[in-house]
């Protein structure tokens, strides 16, 4: 017996959904890579420009702490946010040419009576302990007693024999003081915070 025809339903296979265009994800990663560089360029940047600042020692007036050539970072702001200590080593504007930059240990505060007697210094009639100069880079020279001026520092290098300090050119001026010493990073060997 034959069956009348009956209509065929063609069916279609499913379509796939769409596939995505595929996203190089190469282009992605080097975009991400191209944000974080330079995200950190400019934070590296504004660090430096306004915090940090490298800078390397030129000649030996803080030997052994701070050798000729050795390069540190020194921070800009700190003494925005805190005073300046006995102790500290400074960064600071020559007071007899202000091109030229000199990093030296701060010895007196402002309001001290300081003298040096044969290469010892006494500072409010205490000798002042100096663990940081070995007595082979100590000097036999005197200083008359004075009273550090307002707003000014007594600064004096660590070789005391080859440093030119406020025994020649006087207390400097707080306006001068443009920044701390704080790491060392070249060379490796002196990589650390500076004491």
């Amino acid at each position: 017996m034959e069956t009348p025809d009956q209509p065929t339903t063609k069916v279609q296979p499913e379509a796939a959904p769409a596939a995505p265009a595929p996203q190089s994800s190469g282009l992605h990663t080097l975009g991400s890579w191209m944000r974080d560089l330079i995200f950190s360029v400019l934070v590296s940047f504004f660090i430096i420009l306004f915090v940090y600042q490298p800078v390397k020692v030129e000649g030996g007036s803080m030997e052994p702490g701070l050798e000729d050539q050795e390069h540190i970072f020194i921070n800009k702001v700190v003494y925005r946010f805190e005073s300046i200590e006995r102790g500290d080593i400074i960064v600071f504007r020559y007071p007899r040419d202000t091109h030229q930059s000199f990093i030296k240990r701060v010895i007196a505060l402002p309001g001290d009576r300081i003298h040096i007697s044969y290469g010892h210094v006494f500072v409010n009639d205490q000798q002042l302990p100096e663990s940081y100069v070995p007595s082979d880079y100590l000097d036999a020279r005197s200083y008359p007693e004075i009273v550090v001026p307002k707003n000014a520092y007594f600064v004096l290098g660590d070789h005391r024999s080859m440093s030119n300090d406020s025994r020649n050119f006087g207390p400097v001026i707080r306006s001068y003081i443009y920044g701390k010493a704080v790491f060392g990073y070249w060379p490796v060997e002196k990589l650390g915070v500076l004491r």
